[in-house]
């Protein structure tokens, strides 16, 4: 297997799930992640939130793990890297703003390079603007950024994911098994057992 260069964009409360596991999941199978975040270095943290699914009309939130990030965001470029995963939470709302960020998200699109993303992920790529078209899962609540953007919502279970093309999205952390397994498909990933 020929091992992949990702790019990881979070920020302060991202899911920490959504951060945690595809960052070490990614790793584990012998790919390359950066994670970066805009105005913090490697070596640096984010703050994580725990988004928990207890019956209530929305998620809740706790706080979660403290994610070292282990790149420097202004010294990376995306023409360097194989694919991008976005996690989800809170932090796409905010990294939706930053030109830089946006640049990006696009450039994988315009390159047909794989990309990933999970819940609350959706929202930046509206407002990528590369949504059109292309059918795409999110968190239900993130339902009208994706349909305002020109995208198709997947209104998929929440432990499911879904492909389109270069794009795999799904609604939430509890899709981890078939989100992660689609994305190392379309990274052209094998694992054998």
């Amino acid at each position: 297997m020929v091992s992949k260069k990702i790019l990881m964009i979070c920020g302060d409360f991202c899911e920490d799930y959504e951060t945690m596991v595809p960052f070490q999941t990614l790793l584990a199978v012998g790919h390359q992640v950066d994670a970066v975040c805009p105005g913090k270095t490697a070596g640096e943290t984010i703050k994580t939130a725990i988004h928990d699914f207890e019956g209530d009309q929305t998620y809740t939130e706790k706080p979660g793990h403290n994610f070292s990030l282990n790149a420097t965001f202004d010294q990376v470029r995306a023409e360097d890297y194989d694919a991008l995963v976005i996690p989800g939470g809170r932090g796409p709302e905010y990294l939706r703003l930053d030109a830089k960020v946006i640049a990006m998200v696009r450039h994988f699109f315009e390159a047909n390079k794989p990309v990933a993303a999970v819940c609350h992920g959706a929202q930046l790529l509206a407002a990528a603007g590369v949504l059109e078209g292309r059918e795409c899962s999110a968190y239900p609540a993130c339902r009208p950024d994706v349909e305002l953007a020109g995208g198709r919502y997947a209104d998929i279970q929440v432990d499911q994911a879904i492909t389109d093309g270069n794009l795999v999205t799904a609604p939430a952390w509890p899709a981890h098994p078939a989100w992660l397994a689609q994305f190392l498909q379309v990274l052209g990933t094998k694992i054998t057992h």
